[in-house]
């Protein structure tokens, strides 16, 4: 691309959707700047996505060696030390990091290092020094979000950011906001034996989620021994030399109830990163929230800047990130790119124990917004792999419109359903149906069998005696060996009395 500027390209933030973007740019022949003033990775790889996934781990292990009984083996004086956690998650953010260096230089990326700030339309100057750019893509990120008045001291009052690096765990933790991140937090510093409270202003925790999925963690946190208050307003945090005192409202009843802990967590979500970075000298503009808008390629107001990232408020996922900062750079190139129109097809998770995993609607909103919907839903207790794992909370369940079989959702919870998840996202993607994944029986997994097969046949119409067979069973016409019988196989499903809720089945000992 022939200009008259230094750089065709320049990202402004170097996080999960900043370098994709640098590297697909300068793949594609553009040549490229990337601008960023802490560590290559953005918060994902240094202070988020990365090293919480190390302490998860840590916390699955602690919990495993807690149900020795269970699998035969027992020991004695286990010492848990949670430094050699944290320790362990930063050297694996920071190996991580150091690979990203590795691919700029690979790619040819030049990375100016420090403060950016658009001057006017075409120039962003770090730390003093003008650099000039044909095209410009902001992925300058978020922050933690706090609630009024209230300061993260690091020490009583804390963010993300800095619960991550903290070697030494407090006795008693409040958590304020049961989303992803609070929800995997709390499982963590709970494996490690901390007192730990979570509170949520919404109706349920992980409020983003299915209602039934939401129960399952609840059910499960609870008796980890988790304190959780649900549809309860954070009125007040005071932060003193012993501690916190965090006063509640609950908003159904109106009872105010205030509770102590050695620290507090703010995890009520994130704020754009959109001040203080020249937005007006460049002319984009951002809605009332401070949040940029852009269209399916991710392009603003302004025809030659683009935003990706946490940034456009779109969903605030690294994945997503990286796929905006594709679509951007291949637009800037001009070759064929996938512009972003539906953000449902985007696969969420959360990685606590139980995790939880969904794309698309959930049942509530396919209702409100007037589908005639059916949902299959099978439980992982009826699953020999969940069975073998000794994890055998949850389900899968799929949310599909009964006129054309489109899945309009996916929502499961249970063991390693972060793993499934592709599978299904692919189908919505490609636009399959319930009948169609069915036909894979054998290739994929077996519970995405089953809650496929479970739009086929209305539960109200199949006799007391039949069972749930195996897929591969039934399209292989083996003899089917004894399955679950259908009144155990769907024990956690609520009462359904509109013939929604349809089942594969098949009479006992027919082929």
């Amino acid at each position: 691309m022939a200009t008259s500027f230094a750089y065709d390209v320049l990202v402004l933030g170097g996080g999960p959707g900043g370098y994709v973007a640098a590297i697909r740019a300068a793949q594609l022949g553009l040549k490229t700047a990337l601008v960023e003033k802490e560590k290559l990775g953005g918060v994902c790889l240094n202070w988020g996505c990365i090293p919480s996934k190390s302490l998860i781990r840590n916390a699955e292990i602690v919990n495993l060696l807690g149900r020795g009984q269970e699998f035969g083996f027992q020991f004695d004086n286990l010492r848990l030390d949670y430094s050699v956690a944290v320790r362990r998650s930063r050297q694996n953010a920071d190996r991580l990091v150091k690979g990203i260096g590795f691919l700029m230089k690979k790619n040819a990326v030049t990375v100016l290092t420090g403060t950016g700030v658009l001057a006017d339309p075409h120039t962003v100057v770090v730390d003093g020094q003008a650099h000039t750019a044909a095209h410009i893509i902001l992925a300058t990120g978020a922050r933690p979000a706090l609630l009024p008045g209230l300061t993260a001291d690091g020490e009583r009052v804390l963010t993300y950011r800095q619960a991550i690096v903290q070697e030494t765990l407090p006795r008693s933790l409040i958590i304020v906001g049961a989303g992803p991140i609070g929800m995997e937090f709390a499982y963590v510093y709970r494996a490690y034996g901390v007192e730990v409270t979570v509170v949520e202003m919404l109706p349920h925790v992980l409020p983003n989620e299915d209602d039934e999925v939401a129960e399952v963690v609840a059910k499960a946190f609870r008796k980890q021994g988790i304190r959780l208050f649900e549809n309860t307003r954070t009125e007040q945090v005071e932060a003193g030399a012993d501690g916190v005192r965090v006063t509640l409202k609950n908003q159904a009843t109106g009872a105010v109830e205030t509770i102590s802990a050695d620290q507090v967590l703010i995890a009520i979500g994130v704020r754009p990163n959109s001040d203080g970075i020249g937005l007006e000298a460049a002319g984009v503009r951002t809605d009332e929230r401070g949040w940029v808008p852009v269209d399916a390629v991710m392009r603003t107001n302004v025809p030659h800047i683009f935003a990706i990232g946490d940034l456009t408020g779109k969903l605030a996922l690294a994945h997503v990130a990286s796929a905006q900062g594709i679509v951007a750079a291949e637009t800037i190139a001009g070759v064929e790119t996938m512009p972003i129109e539906d953000y449902g097809n985007m696969p969420r998770c959360t990685y606590c124990q139980p995790q939880v995993a969904s794309l698309g609607l959930t049942e509530a909103q396919a209702r409100a917004r007037g589908y005639q919907i059916r949902v299959g839903k099978f439980p992982f207790q009826a699953n020999g792999k969940a069975l073998g794992l000794g994890e055998r909370e949850g389900f899968v369940k799929i949310i599909a419109d009964e006129r054309y079989g489109e899945i309009l959702g996916v929502h499961m919870v249970g063991p390693e359903v972060t793993e499934l998840l592709p599978e299904l996202s692919l189908a919505r993607m490609m636009e399959l149906t319930p009948a169609e994944i069915e036909l894979f029986a054998g290739q994929l997994s077996a519970v995405l069998e089953y809650a496929a097969a479970l739009q086929q046949v209305d539960t109200e119409d199949v006799p007391p005696t039949t069972s749930v067979l195996p897929l591969y069973n039934v399209m292989r016409d083996d003899e089917p060996e004894p399955s679950l019988p259908v009144e155990e196989a769907l024990a956690n499903a609520p009462d359904r009395q509109d013939g929604y809720f349809r089942v594969r089945a098949v009479l006992e000992g027919s082929s």
